[in-house]
């Protein structure tokens, strides 16, 4: 049974790990529930109200973090509303219609698109699609990092 919790545990780190470049991915619940899998499975011992605070305290930053980095790139660099809408669009259907370079270009193309429909110049319009890549790449940065450091906290509980 521990073997089949390990087994159970890793694959949903992994699952969580590429969640950050495919957004159909669970990403960071995976990685949550990971620790329920082991809890379930091995025993919540290990696990106090620090672990859950910790733990649920970056899964909320990063729940938060990943809606707002993108949108917040865009419209600093001037995008609308439509420009985000459009991001948005583009990063989940990218990867599927374009599958190499779908996530890239996905987003990019989305704000685009979603600034020439509001009557915006291409230069804007890509100016705006350059910073949905920058929101992109920011979010990504940032959701490898905590989402590494749920996994080293999560490992650190269990040993010591």
């Amino acid at each position: 049974m521990i073997v089949l919790a390990w087994i159970l545990v890793i694959l949903l780190f992994i699952i969580g790990m590429l969640g950050t470049i495919y957004p159909v991915l669970p990403g960071v619940l995976a990685i949550y529930g990971a620790f329920f899998v082991y809890g379930f499975m091995v025993g919540f011992e290990e696990f106090g109200i620090w672990f859950w605070s910790i733990q649920t305290l970056i899964l909320l930053i990063l729940i938060i973090a990943d809606y707002t980095v993108g949108a917040i790139s865009v419209k600093k660099v001037g995008g609308s509303r439509a420009s985000v809408i459009g991001m948005t669009i583009g990063l989940l259907i990218g990867p599927f219609v374009i599958p190499a370079v779908g996530l890239i270009l996905g987003p990019f193309l989305g704000a685009v698109l979603g600034e020439l429909t509001q009557n915006q110049s291409l230069n804007h319009a890509l100016k705006v699609g350059l910073g949905s890549l920058i929101g992109l790449f920011s979010s990504v940065v940032m959701k490898i990092v905590l989402q590494l450091i749920m996994i080293l906290i999560f490992f650190i509980w269990i040993i010591f």
